[in-house]
């Protein structure tokens, strides 16, 4: 209706999964690289979550454009199948006739792994992708399962990528799942955009939609975002309801007011747009998980179950440094020999007996005070508030090993027997206790003790050292590649050539690899967040240290 008016070739804020206009944020870029990994190296799951909304399905449509030539795929889009049905339609997707029998889990099962023997003895790969996969029955999962014990004895036979809803890792945590979780090599969750994300991503879709003018201004996309929460999927609603209003009343460009109006209307919100604002964030559920609390910041209690570490971690010979925490004021404080069992009993005590310094804004106020600097306790989200003062978020899940390998202090998320969720820092660690900040307090826990009342999620400072925080992958060509050149040839020792490519080519991914296997890192040739932590820790930037010497 409104494209001529605007010059445009069609539409540009459809909400159909559409490849074209795939905007690949640093959220996206990240999260493609992993499933490509997924997909190129043989391995169990790799487990892609985020909210409705976030782009998932158009990324998936993007990865199958991708796929190497000697692969198969089966997409699976509906959830309402039974475990018979399920095992049928991966049959159907991958052109398989069915066996006489195909009432028969064993007839099904063994009928694929024929084909995928053969499949592996003609050089091929085999892929399932389930998308929707939070909504599969727990027996449907449980036959997913069982699909990985198809193997050889050098690889699996098939590659399986779980697409699904943040409620997809709570479902995965619950104990009788828990074989399956264990299965999953590779997990990302693809969180919403930033407000200069959303910048650019408005206006990426305009330029493929054929756009020669600016419809929306640096000030209609902060609206946008305020209204969206940078959520892909309602940005295009409201964009395209802004748009038809602005042609309604002939006007070239969609002021805020317009998109008040569109975002009221999406809603059938009568009232206020601070109202409205309101009910739209609910309804979407915005912003993944970890940037839910109001008002205050940008992390919040996840809940999602993991196999907790059952033995003391050994300190990591090599990574340990003499680097002193930057806040003089918790550098001196004491810590006394633990008294905390092993159990977690006491640990869950505690903090019950403290919960205003269990917060998530007392949590970040302690990191923040760590790295010097004041916390500000207002509306503005902690991770804004570290981006101001050149520092980035990293929020993942992982594991008390990775922690010390990333060795910079990290928030905790610990969730007590009554289901009750605790920020804690832990400021520092040696090879048997986490030391924790409770206050003005330091309290020595057994990671043991710990590892009862954690279940993976944690959040860290870091300093980039580059124009702005992103993943590089193999085939990338960008001028802050040189920085990830010359970085690994000073740590490795090698010559350092002014005319290093800024191409990501396969040498360098060969020297990733090598880097990362000493790290002991993922050794998968990405250089995400985690990798470049590690490169600045080997650099020898200054940031305060989660393991230290006396």
């Amino acid at each position: 209706m409104y494209t001529s008016f605007f010059g445009l070739n069609e539409k540009p804020f459809s909400i159909s999964p559409n490849p074209r206009y795939l905007y690949m944020s640093e959220r996206h870029t990240e999260a493609l690289a992993h499933l490509i990994y997924g997909i190129t190296e043989s391995g169990g799951f790799v487990q892609l979550t985020g909210e409705v909304g976030t782009g998932k399905t158009t990324l998936i449509r993007g990865l199958l454009q991708q796929l190497p030539d000697n692969a198969d795929v089966a997409l699976i889009l509906n959830p309402q199948l039974s475990a018979t049905e399920f095992l049928a339609a991966i049959l159907q997707e991958l052109d398989i006739e069915l066996p006489e029998d195909k009432h028969s889990l064993q007839a099904l099962t063994s009928t694929l792994n024929r084909y995928l023997l053969l499949n592996y003895s003609e050089g091929r790969r085999t892929l399932l992708i389930v998308d929707e996969a939070q909504n599969f029955a727990v027996d449907v999962l449980e036959q997913i399962r069982l699909l990985t014990n198809l193997e050889t004895v050098r690889q699996k036979l098939l590659q399986i990528t779980l697409i699904g809803q943040p409620e997809l890792r709570t479902m995965l945590a619950r104990p009788d799942l828990r074989q399956l979780a264990q299965r999953i090599t590779g997990r990302y969750h693809l969180e919403p955009l930033s407000q200069s994300e959303t910048y650019e991503y408005v206006q990426h879709r305009l330029k493929v939609a054929g756009a020669s003018s600016s419809i929306f201004d640096n000030v209609a996309c902060r609206e946008l975002y305020r209204l969206s929460g940078g959520v892909p999927r309602i940005i295009n609603v409201i964009a395209d309801r802004s748009m038809l209003g602005a042609f309604s009343v002939e006007e070239h460009v969609a002021t805020p007011a317009l998109i008040r109006q569109a975002a009221r209307e999406v809603y059938g919100q009568a009232g206020s747009s601070e109202r409205s604002r309101k009910t739209w964030l609910k309804l979407a559920a915005i912003a993944a998980t970890a940037i839910a609390l109001i008002g205050v910041a940008s992390f919040t209690a996840l809940r999602y179950m993991n196999n907790a570490q059952d033995a003391p971690l050994a300190a990591e010979q090599g990574e340990v440094t003499t680097d002193p925490f930057v806040d003089a004021a918790i550098q001196p404080a004491p810590i006394a020999q633990s008294t905390i069992g092993s159990t977690g009993r006491m640990l869950e005590q505690i903090l019950r007996e403290q919960p205003a310094q269990t917060t998530t804004r007392a949590a970040f106020e302690h990191l923040f005070s760590i790295w010097d600097l004041e916390y500000e306790a207002d509306n503005t989200r902690a991770c804004e508030q570290a981006r101001k003062r050149q520092l980035s978020c990293l929020f993942q899940r992982g594991s008390i090993m990775q922690i010390q390998r990333l060795n910079r202090p990290v928030i905790l998320t610990l969730q007590d027997d009554d289901g009750g969720v605790h920020q804690v820092v832990m400021a520092n660690m040696n090879a048997t206790d986490g030391i924790l900040q409770l206050g003005s307090e330091l309290i020595a826990v057994p990671l043991t003790a710990i590892s009862q009342l954690w279940f993976g999620e944690y959040l860290l400072l870091w300093r980039p050292q580059i124009s702005a925080v992103k993943s590089f992958y193999p085939g990338i060509r960008d001028p802050d590649v040189v920085w990830i050149r010359e970085s690994l040839a000073t740590i490795q020792g090698n010559t350092v050539r002014s005319n290093d490519t800024d191409l990501f080519d396969d040498s360098l991914e060969e020297q990733v690899r090598t880097y990362q296997i000493k790290r002991h890192l993922n050794a998968d040739g990405l250089v995400g967040q985690q990798t470049q932590i590690a490169i600045n820790t080997d650099l020898g930037i200054d940031a305060p240290r989660l393991v230290r010497t006396n």
